[in-house]
């Protein structure tokens, strides 16, 4: 053989052997992986060969499954009260895949986890289908309606979170606008269509904004520096008068910042005044006398900086807000009045409000109870966790003292509710350079207490966009703090 035919024998040996291992590696160390990759049509087959299991609120389930005919799927997912759940189900679509609870506990609505080999075989010699497991929520089907209904009522993109300050169980997620997930659970052309027709919408009714979207927190993070004023000695009586005056002059800066309240009222408040009358001046005071240091300290015990996730919590995984490390002192003081580069998701300010309505303590928040095979018996249960103690108990009584100040005489009277002990913080944050034409984002965070222990905290969040409402629409807790209200009576049976 000569010698270029012998180069070329070589070369195509070698192209042999590596053929030979690329598919052994593919057969054998792959394997497993690849057969259950989303994309392998037969995994999706396989998805809906049988009725998926049930997510339950309330005792009663909110999905379903329904025969379908001229397709290799066999079921296809449905949902009940589709647009005001779907934050919480996500949507199983046999075209465009899964996403929150549906997709984080597939295996076990479609039957396919481990836990249920043995009730498999034995429905393989009796011929009994497969069987899904089902998704017990925590979720307050009271609740969630009451949070739904505030939001779509105003036609506001929005969020509400509430939680039980006690436990950490999140008892409603709402979103608005919203989608309904049964629209396009199957997989034709126009199913396609319509999904795509919800990514391309200016309104954003895919977005989950209670987990996935942060914003300036504005005023109700005032609570938030408040604790850290309190937790750090710089304020140790909240009654007695401080040394801000307003208008505030912003350090290093010579802008001037006023409050709606007004400067005879705001002048030197009391940090107790100051939160009634929600004073801007004392709270940026607060934050320049902190410091970043120690006012992103007390952000991160409360959760800043972190995403919110535990393993029961699953896909459902809120993004971090942030206190930006390494601020200057204008950015610091104003992260004190919740402005700047500070932000924060729905999520987080429920988590604060709940971990001071809980006397410091910080539950670690999930929406997954337990769940439970096709006979009902239990494969896991939730036990509550501790994620910090965010503060002292101290400090922690005495903001809310303040908060149920502004609740009874100050800005916050909207959320008020015969027999329940209510604290609450209004908030607004601006949005945009220009503050004389851009309506403000509206905020709105409470807490309710029964006499006989029941508890609940509450974050409203507003955004105005193609709302035509004014400022003072959405200052002063107008439409924010008659949800919050409305959700809290919901937990508390009012």
């Amino acid at each position: 053989m000569n010698r270029p035919l012998r180069h070329i024998a070589i070369f195509c040996g070698i192209l042999m052997l590596a053929l030979l291992i690329r598919t052994n590696w593919l057969q054998f160390a792959k394997s497993e992986e690849l057969a259950g990759h989303e994309l392998n049509r037969r995994v999706k087959i396989t998805q809906f060969a049988t009725p998926r299991g049930d997510i339950i609120v309330g005792g009663k389930a909110i999905t379903g499954s329904k025969e379908v005919t001229g397709t290799d799927f066999k079921y296809q997912r449905t949902f009940k009260n589709g647009p005001m759940y779907a934050p919480v189900t996500g949507y199983a679509s046999q075209a465009q895949g899964m996403s929150l609870l549906e997709k984080t506990y597939d295996s076990i609505l479609s039957g396919q986890d481990e836990r249920f080999a043995f009730r498999h075989a034995k429905d393989i010699l009796t011929g009994e289908p497969r069987r899904g497991g089902d998704v017990i929520t925590t979720i307050d089907p009271k609740a969630q309606e009451a949070a739904y209904k505030g939001l779509t009522d105003l036609d506001a993109r929005g969020a509400v979170v509430a939680l039980d300050p006690a436990t950490g169980k999140v008892l409603a997620l709402v979103s608005t606008p919203s989608y309904d997930p049964s629209v396009f659970a199957g997989n034709s052309f126009k199913e396609g269509d319509r999904f795509q027709a919800l990514v391309d919408a200016k309104s954003k009714p895919l977005a989950n904004r209670p987990l996935r979207e942060t914003f300036p927190p504005g005023s109700t993070f005032k609570i938030l520096t408040a604790t850290a004023a309190l937790e750090h000695g710089v304020v140790t009586d909240v009654d007695a008068r401080t040394d801000a005056v307003s208008p505030y002059p912003l350090p290093l800066s010579t802008n001037k910042i006023g409050s709606e309240a007004g400067d005879a009222v705001c002048n030197k408040a009391s940090l107790k005044t100051a939160m009634q009358y929600s004073c801007n001046n004392v709270f940026l005071d607060m934050a320049s006398k902190l410091g970043d240091d120690k006012m992103r300290e007390t952000a991160q015990k409360f959760g800043f900086n972190e995403d919110v996730y535990s393993e029961e919590f699953g896909d459902m995984l809120a993004t971090k807000s942030l206190y930006p490390e390494e601020l200057d002192k204008p950015g610091t003081a104003l992260t004190g009045m919740g402005q700047g580069s500070l932000t924060s998701t729905p999520m987080q300010m429920a988590m604060v409000t709940a971990a001071l309505a809980n006397n410091g303590k910080l539950m670690q928040p999930y929406i997954v109870d337990k769940l439970e095979g096709p006979d009902l018996s239990v494969l896991e249960q939730h036990e509550p966790k501790l994620m910090s103690q965010a503060v002292s108990e101290e400090t922690a009584k005495k903001v809310q003292e303040m908060m149920e100040f502004t609740a009874k005489e100050g800005s916050a009277q909207r959320a008020l509710i015969d027999g329940v002990t209510v604290g609450g913080k209004t908030g607004t944050a601006q949005r945009g350079n220009d503050v004389t034409k851009e309506v403000p984002y509206g905020w709105f965070v409470s807490y309710g207490k029964n006499p006989d222990g029941r508890a609940v905290a509450v974050a409203v969040f507003i955004d105005p966009t193609a709302m035509d409402i004014s400022r003072s629409d959405i200052s002063g807790g107008r439409l924010g703090a008659p949800i919050a209200r409305n959700v809290m009576k919901a937990v508390l049976g009012k």
